[in-house]
This record gives structure tokens, C-alpha cells and sequence, in this order.
């Protein structure tokens, strides 16, 4: 059983998840970091050690974290890393939502709610009338495959059917880094919104350079003056840590949301899919201002490096 905590803290309150992830580490050794607020707990030998259900080990976990940190959590709890997601998703503060019948669980969900499915794809399989994951999973394999392809057919249905092969890992690298830009006040002024997205894709971009990764998506998570939040993805063309191609990518997810009118507290990006720069492949251009301006972050970069982050920014931010 597998265990998704998300703990309740801000950005302000980062700083904790490394206690947060220790106490963890009390009921398992098998815990792995998902910045910047949660985290996944392989707690199949802990439910046997400490003689407890799923639940009662998740309730254990959420008192702890308040009364020794004034945290308080959203769980989920399933055979794999991808339900226990998706539970916590589902799970209202304070509960504990633990799947024990993936097929259940799944059946009625819409398709778009399966992990690895987008939009598009998400379309696609409505039209062919497989608009929820039961449908999905009940669907022939290699109907699924000429529809999606061969290996996204066979991922999707497998996941379709609760089958999730990918393991948590102990103390795994990092696979995604993350932003956020608050504002002073609810802010209505869109070219402000642009300033903050351009500036948390400098910082991103930045960083994924000087850690020589990559990133395949990027989520847009805009949080309102109401405290509710909306939340995009979209993959990327091609895995990059280019600044104005993740600037690029930033923009048109904001401005599918049509926040004309909207009072915005925070504007915050992550980046996920990270891989080695090295591995990852960049189509060639015949456009000469790709080039310049791809070396002109190669020099930027170096500057930064050697005067701070805020010797070199662009200039939309330098007023």
C-alpha cells in the first residue's frame, strides 16, 4: 500500500518539508520527496510492523504533523503511486481516502482523470465513445494501441485498470523544481500577470541549466483572491530548460484561461520531467534569432554565475 501525503503549507513554509518527509521516515525508510509539499510512503512492511490499517497510519501520520508542526495533511492511500494521486486528489482535508478496489474506484471516473492523459488525448477518446477510465480499461489492447500507438495504448490501459509499475524510490532525485511569484495585493492587471510568468520562467530556466536538466512539462498553477486555484499542463514540444520557450509555453496556457477579470493572489510554475540536458534532443532551427538568443543565455548565464541572479534580466523585468 502506498501512500500520498500533501501537506497543507505555503511557500513560506517549504523549509519544512524535510522534517515533514523525517517524520515520514519514522513509519518507513521507502519515501520519496515530491516537491514542493508532498510526498510518497511505501508503508506495506509498516502496516504489518505496526499492526494498523491504511487509514489508522494515515490519521497517525496528520497528528503527528499537527502537534508537532501545526501541519495538517491530505492523504491518499492505494496499491501504487498512481492511485494514491489520485486519491489524495479526491480526498477532502482532514480525511483519509483509501482505495482498495481500483476497478471501483476507477470505473466512473472520466478519462481526462487518468494520469498521462491530455486534452488532446482525451478528445481522441471520447470520439471514440471511451469517455471514462472503466470504458478505457475494458476496451481490447490493441484497440486502445490503434487508436494511442503501441506503447502510449499499452501504458494507458494498464494504468486504466489500476496497474502502476513504477515504484517509489528512496530519497529519488528531484523530478520536477517549482516557483511561485504572490503579489501584494489580488492583482487584475494582466501585463503584471505576464511579468510574474516571465520572471518565474527566467528562474526556472536558470535553474535547470546550471543543474544541466531538462524539463517535458510545465504547470501553471494560478491561485484567486477566493483561495481556490486553477491548474494547466502542458508538454512541451521538446524537452528544453530554454527560458523563452518555457516563457512561450507559460503565456499560452494564461491566456487559454481568459483571466480578463480575475483577481490573482499567486502565479507559481513548476517544471516536470526532468532529465539530463545531455540525453535530450533540440531540433535544429534555420532561424538565426533562436541562435542569438540562445547564446546570449549562455552569456547571461555565466554573468549570473559569477555577480548573483539579478546581474542580467530581461528587459520587461528591469523596471
Amino acid at each position: 500500500m502506498i501512500l500520498f501525503v500533501r501537506f497543507r503549507i505555503g511557500p513560506e513554509g517549504e523549509a519544512l518539508l524535510p522534517e515533514l518527509l523525517a517524520l515520514l521516515g519514522q513509519f518507513t525508510p521507502v519515501v520519496e520527496a515530491v516537491p514542493p509539499d508532498g510526498a510518497l510512503a511505501d508503508v506495506r512492511g509498516a502496516l504489518k510492523y505496526f499492526g494498523r490499517g491504511a487509514g489508522e497510519l494515515a490519521a497517525l501520520v496528520r497528528v503527528r504533523a499537527l502537534a508537532l508542526y501545526g501541519v495538517d495533511c491530505v492523504i491518499g492511500a492505494g496499491p501504487g503511486p498512481m492511485l494514491a494521486r489520485m486519491a489524495a486528489r479526491d480526498a477532502a482535508p482532514g480525511v483519509t481516502l483509501v482505495v482498495d478496489d481500483p476497478a471501483d474506484y476507477l470505473a466512473r471516473k472520466p478519462v481526462a482523470a487518468l494520469d498521462g492523459v491530455g486534452r488532446a488525448t482525451a478528445r481522441t477518446l471520447c470520439a471514440y465513445g471511451l469517455d471514462s477510465i472503466g470504458k478505457l480499461g475494458a476496451a481490447p489492447l490493441g484497440t486502445v494501441q490503434r487508436i494511442l500507438g503501441a506503447k502510449a495504448g499499452r501504458e494507458l490501459h494498464e494504468r486504466a485498470r489500476g496497474i502502476d509499475h513504477v515504484p517509489v524510490v528512496r530519497n529519488a532525485a528531484s523530478r520536477s523544481v517549482a516557483a511561485e511569484r504572490p503579489f501584494s495585493r489580488d492583482e487584475l492587471d494582466q501585463d503584471r500577470h505576464r511579468r510574474a510568468l516571465l520572471s518565474l520562467t527566467e528562474e526556472l530556466g536558470a535553474r535547470m541549466r546550471g543543474e544541466q536538466q531538462v524539463c517535458k512539462t510545465l504547470t501553471l498553477t494560478v491561485r484567486y483572491a477566493d483561495r481556490s486555484t486553477t491548474v494547466r499542463s502542458r508538454a512541451l514540444p521538446e524537452p528544453t530548460a530554454h527560458s523563452a520557450a518555457l516563457a512561450a509555453a507559460a503565456y499560452r496556457m494564461y491566456e487559454a484561461l481568459g483571466l480578463q477579470r480575475a483577481r490573482v493572489r499567486a502565479l507559481s510554475l513548476r517544471a516536470e520531467g526532468l532529465g539530463p540536458a545531455e540525453l535530450a534532443s533540440h531540433q535544429l532551427t534555420f532561424d538565426p534569432a533562436d541562435d542569438k538568443a540562445r547564446r546570449i543565455e549562455e552569456v547571461a548565464d555565466r554573468a549570473r554565475a559569477k555577480f548573483g541572479p539579478g546581474a542580467v534580466v530581461p528587459g520587461a523585468l528591469a523596471a
